[in-house]
């Protein structure tokens, strides 16, 4: 075994942890989790954190089980949250919850013979207990003077929300406590893991577990990522950027990193990759020494597309960049899939038209003024066509060139660009 807590440590990704932790986690191969909430049917890279902290603790030699919150999720966490959540009906939380399963099979070790993984839903012991049976056998066990002194409940009853917290809420670290005791009696887990915002819940564990199992138990947390200029983490105009290849692309998902400013870069390195302390140390003085080549994001969004999403999106996703920054081809543009190349594309100016416009052939002055508005005039579009301006699909073109259907990307597309940067899509419908 290896030393978890300090591999957390030096990754800055160590917040809370209860005393005696370290000493134990070194001494014994541990059983430990971490919560999964199925409110969407995919995970979101802000998720990534606590994945990739199971991952370490695997690594480490000890077993990380993954639980899937399909009864807590029926619940909804007030930790962090300013207004209660919506609850989710049975059939949703059952489709959101086999995503979440798949997602994490990608990145943890199930099969391993030392220390394989392990995949539980609270829902398979939780929904077989009446409510008679968990007040009398549960409840009782934990103060409502202790649970009334948790963060996450002192901050819901003073805030100026009229709605306050209902019991439905109220009653959550019951909930997530009771997960802890069961997995403790039955899977011999002692330690639970999760955000800075989780520490009442999980210690609400480890006070159940000393009553009810006079049994000692573990806690750890990690800081909720933040991003220096004090923008939320894992969003964008767009929204979330999630690990589903259908709900972000694996070329959105790494321009998001590659987008990542120097200083945020200097942490994502240490958090996001299984990178050595020499290595990483290596990269950052080498990014310092020349900024403008981006190696830490370049690095850390390879990391991070590799592991989520395979070699092959990671090159398309590569490739897609270098369309916009980098010298590529005609060839390059035509064989990335329509997903991809509308994502490169997104934002650029476009008109549609037919094809019946291309039918007959159309020619270059037409295609870049008349016909589209991309050029103002018809006199601009021959003054750039003889400057040697003007690319279509990536080829540079005179003005003898015909547009034609043989010019179709996908079958709908056609790309027109003015110098470097000036693009301009066709629709063809």
């Amino acid at each position: 075994m290896t030393n978890f807590v300090e591999e957390l440590r030096w990754r800055g990704l160590l917040h809370d942890i209860m005393p005696e932790t370290e000493a134990y986690l070194l001494a014994n191969p541990t059983t430990g989790y971490i919560g999964f909430d199925p409110t969407a049917d995919s995970l979101h890279i802000g998720s990534l954190v606590q994945i990739l902290v199971l991952k370490h603790f695997q690594n480490a030699g000890h077993t990380p089980i993954a639980l899937v919150g399909g009864a807590t999720g029926m619940v909804g966490d007030p930790s962090g949250k300013s207004t209660e959540r919506n609850l989710l009906d049975e059939e949703i939380l059952l489709k959101n919850i086999k995503g979440v399963k798949a997602q994490l099979e990608r990145f943890l070790d199930f099969e391993t013979s030392k220390n394989p993984a392990k995949l539980v839903n609270n829902f398979d012991w939780m929904q077989p207990i009446s409510l008679i049976d968990f007040v009398r056998d549960t409840g009782k066990h934990i103060t409502v003077n202790y649970m009334m002194a948790k963060d996450s409940v002192k901050k819901r009853l003073s805030s100026e929300s009229k709605e306050g917290m209902s019991f439905t809420e109220f009653t959550y670290q019951l909930f997530q406590g009771y997960d802890f005791y069961h997995l403790y009696k039955n899977l011999d887990c002692k330690l639970q893991m999760g955000g800075s915002d989780q520490w009442g819940n999980i210690t609400t564990g480890t006070e159940l577990i000393r009553r009810k199992a006079q049994g000692k138990a573990y806690a750890i947390t990690v800081p909720l990522i933040t991003k220096a200029d004090g923008t939320k983490f894992g969003k964008t105009e767009g929204g979330n950027i999630w690990l589903d290849s259908k709900r972000t692309s694996p070329y959105k998902f790494y321009k998001y990193w590659l987008n990542t400013s120097d200083e945020d870069a200097k942490n994502y390195i240490k958090i996001f990759t299984f990178l050595d302390k020499e290595t990483i140390n290596t990269l950052i003085k080498n990014h310092e020494a020349a900024p403008h080549m981006r190696l830490l994001q370049k690095k850390i969004g390879e990391e991070v597309t590799l592991m989520t999403h395979g070699k092959e999106a990671y090159d398309n996703a590569i490739k897609a960049s270098q369309i916009l920054f980098g010298k590529s081809t005609a060839e390059d543009l035509k064989s990335l899939d329509e997903d991809t190349f509308l994502d490169v594309f997104d934002g650029v100016p476009q008109v549609t038209i037919t094809k019946d416009d291309l039918k007959n052939g159309m020619d270059m002055v037409a295609a870049l003024a008349s016909k589209t508005g991309f050029l103002n005039s018809n006199g601009e579009a021959r003054r750039a066509l003889k400057e040697n301006a003007i690319s279509v699909n990536k080829e540079k073109v005179t003005a003898e060139y015909i547009m034609s259907e043989e010019d179709l990307i996908s079958n709908h597309y056609i790309l027109l660009q003015r110098g470097k940067k000036n693009y301009f899509l066709l629709t063809v419908e």
